[in-house]
């Protein structure tokens, strides 16, 4: 087993994790819940300075440059124009 021990703060707590032979890094509890990491995320990673950083990868909203820029026609509410569509869209 690799026996690199890497140290990192949490709220003033150092904590240590060792690197397995397989390369992977298991992240305390208490980090994980605290950056909310659940099984599937993915962890961007960089080297300074001789420290390994590493943080969430957020991917962008892809809705969220069209949101607010749609318009209904006029008299429409949301649920009538959805009606509307869905309906003369029917397959």
């Amino acid at each position: 087993m690799l026996a690199k021990t890497f140290n990192y703060d949490v709220a003033s707590t150092k904590m240590n994790t060792v690197i397995q032979d397989d390369g992977a890094i298991k992240i305390p509890a208490e980090v994980r819940q605290k950056l909310d990491l659940r099984a599937g995320t993915i962890l961007e990673l960089t080297v300074e300075g001789g420290s390994l950083l590493a943080w969430k990868k957020v991917e962008p909203d892809a809705f969220e440059k069209w949101r607010g820029r749609g318009h209904l026609p006029a008299g429409l509410t949301t649920d009538e124009y959805l009606r509307m569509v869905r309906d003369d869209n029917s397959r």
